[in-house]
């Protein structure tokens, strides 16, 4: 175990028993997590990233492989890794019959505060999570971006130095994203370190200093966020059309041009492709192609691929789209659509 390392792991395996099959959940994956560093995993529902935390975390037991955290086995040393990490999973785990104080004060007094240094540590938390006005409120009339914080103030009870991060943002506003990610922000600068699952692209490009792409249980690819954009190509068209009606005779010519699938984000009126090595130049032709179409395009950009198009290159597949196109179609026959707009 290198000092620098938070978490390690080599070849976690873990199956899962049907009444007539047997699942394998997660199928040999390797971790090495600097400490200080937020690290994600990124993939699609189903793809064993919540299963990784709970191996981690010691809720379950790997069924091959090891696992270490700040040094302890999660095998043998599950009381010791226990005590060091905090974990907040998808779905708020506090109790909403009870008020925002009255949960962090439960917790801290199992912890074993003192009643005055548990009020302290409670006091600390509401206010910067921003719940100080709330504290005194049953958890049950909380918004959602309000649980998220109150969970993940929660899990910091005792200021864990690793905290797993079990996909925290699903189903929130972005107002409550960004709030979430603020607070992700602060405690690394703090020191700790972060363990982040996800199935949003931004989320990860925003956050993560290193992202693992998984699918099927296993890691494919494994780099920062600008490694990965480059693994699949140095370039990619980004471009709205002003008409809607226009998108899919757009993504026609695009793909014809560049020879590249095309990627088309929930924005009705956005799409965006890799640019291969063999279609660079074509890339100069694309406008005036566009343009003899009578398509009407206002912006018009290269960059880097999206996080996106790198696992539609990785998988063959984007990630799911959560939330319909703005005009409630969907994708076009042949085109890949995705929660994603081009940047």
């Amino acid at each position: 175990m290198s000092p620098s390392l938070a978490v390690e792991a080599h070849g976690l395996v873990k199956h899962f028993a049907g009444r007539k099959t047997v699942t394998k959940a997660v199928d040999g994956i390797d971790l090495a997590i600097t400490e200080g560093t937020v690290f994600g995993l990124l993939g699609p529902n189903g793809a064993g990233k919540t299963t990784v935390v709970h191996m981690l975390a010691t809720l379950l037991r790997p069924d091959a492989g090891t696992a270490r955290v700040l040094g302890h086995d999660v095998v043998r040393d599950a009381d010791a890794v226990r005590s060091a990490v905090g974990l907040t999973g998808q779905y708020a785990s506090v109790d909403e019959d009870l008020t925002g104080t009255e949960n962090l004060l439960m917790l801290a007094r199992l912890y074993g505060f003192r009643p005055a240094a548990a009020r302290r540590r409670v006091h600390g938390l509401l206010e910067a999570f921003d719940l100080a006005d709330a504290g005194a409120r049953q958890v049950k009339t909380y918004s959602g971006g309000m649980r998220r914080r109150i969970d993940l103030a929660a899990s910091l009870v005792l200021a864990p130095r690793v905290l797993f991060l079990d996909e925290p943002t699903t189903g929130l506003d972005p107002r409550s994203r960004n709030q979430v990610w603020d607070i992700v922000r602060v405690l690394v600068d703090d020191g700790t370190t972060v363990l982040l699952t996800t199935q949003y692209l931004d989320e990860a490009d925003q956050l993560a200093d290193r992202i693992a792409v998984i699918d099927h249980g296993r890691s494919i690819a494994e780099g920062t966020a600008s490694e990965l954009k480059r693994s699949v190509g140095e370039g990619a068209v980004h471009l709205r059309v002003a008409e809607v009606a226009d998108r899919a005779k757009a993504a026609e010519i695009t793909e014809r041009l560049l020879g590249a699938d095309v990627v088309l984000g929930s924005d009705p009126h956005a799409l965006s492709a890799r640019v291969p090595d063999e279609g660079a130049d074509a890339v100069v032709g694309l406008l005036p192609a566009l343009a003899d179409a009578g398509i009407v395009v206002p912006e018009f950009s290269l960059g880097q691929p999206s996080l996106d198009e790198v696992f539609l290159a990785l998988t063959g597949q984007p990630l799911p789209d959560d939330e319909p196109g703005s005009d409630g179609s969907s994708a076009a026959p042949g085109r890949r659509e995705t929660s994603e707009a081009p940047r």
